[in-house]
């Protein structure tokens, strides 16, 4: 069943899921260490899957259903957990508080 998940999520036409795929594809080959974390469907959203990078560096992205989002990180190399069991690693904390510090930083000095 995993593969028939893969394969609605590469072959169908909604251009938005198209993308999503897409671009988790290019995130796994341009960086080294990902992981990816599924998250489960909430009332406000469906299931998303997080890929994070070595560095920390994280991109969410909507998924059909969490063994589809599975099936497209294992088919990528990348090993998949549930995010509602494991959590998230520090270092995706640890990158968005840098990268919101940076970008306090650069509004600081547009003020000025």
């Amino acid at each position: 069943m995993g593969w028939s998940a893969l394969r609605w999520w590469r072959d169908r036409r909604d251009p938005v899921l198209g993308e999503s795929s897409a671009h988790l594809r290019d995130f796994a080959a341009s960086r080294t260490g990902v992981e990816a974390f599924v998250e489960p469907q909430t009332t406000v959203t469906g299931v998303t899957v997080v890929f994070v990078a070595n560095d920390g560096e994280w991109t969410r992205r909507a998924a059909p259903d969490a063994r589809a989002a599975h099936a497209l990180a294992n088919s990528l190399g990348v090993p998949s957990y549930d995010a509602a069991v494991v959590g998230y690693p520090a270092r995706m904390r640890e990158w968005s508080a840098r990268r919101a510090a940076e970008e306090r930083e650069t509004e600081r000095r547009r003020g000025q």
